[in-house]
């Protein structure tokens, strides 16, 4: 049984019996097949055509629909940063509920742009594998998980064995920039008892997920030529002193600092132990003036705000405008012209699961099986789309899978090939274990 490390407790017949059908080459020859399509976010249906027709092909049950953005859209949790000519939605499932339990795997085949090509050792577009992983955009964030659910329920349709509740894969588009996908996938009726979505953990079970928001900050200042500049204001001098004020919230709301902010949720979870920040807050795109010789009048900056576990997204947004409008008063030209604070984008909202919930049993139970080691227990600051499965759909959700996500939307990107291996064999184990066998 290639990989199988054994060890964390011993695998039935059934288990034996569909790791073995796991096709390890088909595998890597389809993800690699997944990385050679672009499927940016908006343009994500080829991906789905292929995975849906693989699905067909493997003897799977599907679902392929186009989504209804303008009906969608009226969800109050929809949220989206990017226009949408068509998305198409694709979920392939085995097993007839027979008294058992209902698992589903998540994954999406959205990636975020690949940046400067020429940074990349190898073309984004082209699989490359080497060092034992396998590069490209979307290996590991997260075409690579995808591939090791899609052939998990392959290998388990593949070696007869009959499941006593359905085991289903739901590909997903639009994970990226707000969760379109998933949110569609739910609403169409598609849920369960416990989902597992393929993010990349390195192998550990990850029960908590912080949340974000994106946020607009529009700061004004007062044009003027850039030769009398002194009769202007510069709305990129006016921003600095909001910067620095966000740095000193952010350090507030994670316990690092004392101030005016209150500490959000509990910064020293230990699910999150490894984050000196849990919650953080980043300014990802800054944009000020339209002439190089005149003053800026106005500055655009749109960033990143992290939510914390527990903490109603509602009110985080009122602490981070009130956090706002206190750096601003501080200031005599931006107390009379104050800065404006937009919500825009994608919402992800947090998300927990009980650690007692049978969905968290069975894919520790699995992961010992295969690797021989308990995995470690945690919580991730980025958002995902556990959010959406476990507040909108109910669903008791985890995230588990290949590769490390620092990874992931940077050039090289790159999955570990042994960890597809392994995350492949254990959710195998965990679906017969979760779902049951006949």
């Amino acid at each position: 049984m290639r990989g199988v490390r054994g060890a964390g407790g011993a695998l039935s017949a059934a288990e034996r019996r569909a790791l073995e059908a796991l096709d390890v080459d088909g595998l890597l020859g389809f993800l690699q097949r997944l990385i050679t399509i672009p499927s940016l976010d908006g343009a994500e249906s080829e991906a789905q055509h292929v995975v849906a027709g693989w699905l067909a092909d493997t003897g799977l049950e599907t679902d392929v629909w186009s989504i209804d953005l303008e009906e969608l859209a009226r969800h109050p949790l929809f949220g989206t940063e990017v226009e949408r000519a068509e998305a198409i939605g694709v979920v392939g499932w085995t097993g007839t509920p027979a008294g058992g339990r209902d698992l589903m795997l998540n994954g999406h085949v959205d990636v975020v742009p690949p940046g400067d090509a020429a940074a990349w050792t190898t073309p984004p577009w082209k699989p490359d594998v080497r060092d034992g992983r396998l590069y490209g955009r979307g290996a590991v964030d997260m075409k690579g998980g995808l591939t090791c659910a899609l052939f998990a329920a392959k290998a388990i349709h593949d070696a007869g064995v009959r499941l006593r509740g359905r085991l289903s894969v739901a590909s997903v588009v639009g994970e990226e920039d707000g969760g379109t996908g998933t949110l569609a996938t739910i609403l169409r009726g598609h849920t369960a008892d416990g989902a597992i979505v393929i993010e990349p953990t390195e192998l550990a079970v990850i029960t908590a997920q912080a949340g974000s928001l994106m946020f607009r900050l529009i700061v004004p200042g007062f044009a003027a030529h850039g030769c009398v500049r002194e009769s202007g204001v510069s709305a990129i001098e006016k921003f600095l002193p909001l910067f620095t004020a966000l740095r000193r919230f952010e350090s507030e709301r994670n316990g690092v600092a004392q101030g005016p902010a209150s500490v959000a949720g509990d910064p020293s979870d230990p699910l999150f132990a490894a984050y000196r920040l849990p919650w953080p807050i980043e300014v990802g795109t800054v944009r000020a003036g339209d002439w190089a010789s005149s003053v800026p009048d106005i500055l655009v900056a749109e960033g990143r705000y992290g939510v914390a576990i527990g903490e109603d997204p509602a009110e985080a947004r009122q602490v981070f405008e009130a956090a706002i409008a206190r750096a601003a008063a501080a200031d005599a030209w931006l107390s009379d012209h104050p800065p404006t604070v937009e919500w825009w984008g994608g919402r992800f909202d947090p998300a927990t699961t009980s650690s007692a919930d049978p969905i968290v049993a069975a894919i520790i139970g699995a992961a010992e099986a295969v690797t021989g080691s308990s995995p470690p227990v945690e919580g991730v600051t980025y958002g995902a789309d556990m959010r959406l499965l476990v507040n909108v759909g109910g669903i008791p959700t985890v995230l588990f899978g290949p590769g490390d996500v620092r990874a992931a939307h940077m050039p090289d990107e790159y999955v570990p090939i042994d960890e597809l291996l392994l995350a492949s064999q254990a959710l195998v184990v965990a679906a017969l274990r979760f779902c049951g066998v006949e």
